[in-house]
């Protein structure tokens, strides 16, 4: 289901800013400001979605990309060889790297449940994934949950949070300051998704009375609309034509499995997009180091000249 075409001129004034003019919005998350001063420093609002089956082909895959990322996206749960190895490996390399970990757990249970799962268990998630994700279909408890059991939990691995006044995290904002946050699954990126219409208000009106834990949205398109929001849109089932004589033009694909694709410049120019989620057009490239700075190039300008436009 294609998304709602933007008219550019009723885009929130907010998608009118930069990243960096963002991270100083009086709304902004703790753990969002992290994320817009790493995007501005590294100039990349690409997310690798990283669906592979091995601890071996993830720490491979991210030491091969890292460079052109902000932030990694992972499915613990399809790793046949999860472990202490793998966490400590994926951190450290985030760490090094300097990207984010985003564990695209899908919550979608009552409150005791999703504490148990995103803090206990065989995964320990809590422990090393910076971002969330969650349904909002059990009700907005699973928000406060969550929240309470992201305050509870240690990460690990982490580096001195920055003071406030320390001159040199302007040089080179953490992206691993000890905050946690949550995105809401407003929109899917599948044809004939139900997350639709209601349910998408209600992802955004639960996001407004939780600021401070919720940075965001899983969405085909910004949902930002009141002047006080300053969330973060990211944006999967995005992909390039192939670099020998690819069209530069947004176009729409899909895999014969439902997903369909867009071209970056169309989910971060016409939508208002922050990040793109990205994953087979990566992974499967005869060069993935090649490729994802391809498509961090690609996001990168197009997010400069969604600013250029709005500056005239």
């Amino acid at each position: 289901m294609a998304s709602p075409e933007r008219d550019s001129s009723s885009m929130s004034p907010v998608m009118q800013q930069s990243f960096l003019s963002r991270a100083a919005h009086p709304s902004t998350a703790p753990l969002a400001v992290s994320i817009y001063r790493l995007m501005d420093m590294k100039k990349s609002n690409l997310c690798l979605s990283a669906d592979v089956s091995t601890t071996d082909e993830l720490l491979d895959l991210a030491e091969r990309v890292g460079d052109s990322i902000c932030m990694i996206k992972t499915h613990a749960d399809i790793i046949d060889d999860f472990g202490e190895r793998t966490i400590r490996g994926l951190t450290e390399l985030g760490r090094r790297k300097k990207f984010l970990i985003f564990e695209d757990r899908k919550f979608g249970d009552i409150g005791s449940t999703v504490q148990k799962q995103y803090r206990a268990g065989p995964l320990r998630i809590a422990q090393w994934a910076s971002i969330v994700n969650a349904h909002i279909f059990p009700g907005p408890a699973i928000i406060t949950a969550l929240k309470s059991a992201a305050t509870d939990a240690e990460l690990l691995l982490l580096p001195p949070m920055r003071e406030a006044g320390d001159a040199a995290s302007s040089q080179a904002p953490d992206a691993h300051l000890p905050h946690r946050g949550l995105l809401l699954l407003a929109e899917m990126s599948s044809e004939g998704s139900l997350l639709t219409g209601k349910y998408t208000e209600e992802c955004v009106a639960l996001a407004r009375e939780h600021r401070d834990f919720v940075i965001g949205f899983i969405a085909q398109r910004s949902l930002n609309g009141e002047p006080d929001d300053n969330f973060l849109t990211l944006t999967p089932g995005v992909s390039l034509p192939p670099a020998a004589g690819g069209s530069s033009e947004a176009s729409r694909t899909g895999d014969g499995l439902g997903q369909q694709y867009n071209h970056p410049r169309w989910v971060v120019l016409e939508q208002g997009s922050d990040i793109i989620i990205v994953g087979r057009g990566i992974l499967k490239a005869s060069d993935p180091r090649a490729e994802a700075e391809r498509y961090r190039q690609e996001a990168w300008k197009a997010y400069e000249d969604r600013l250029a436009r709005e500056k005239n």
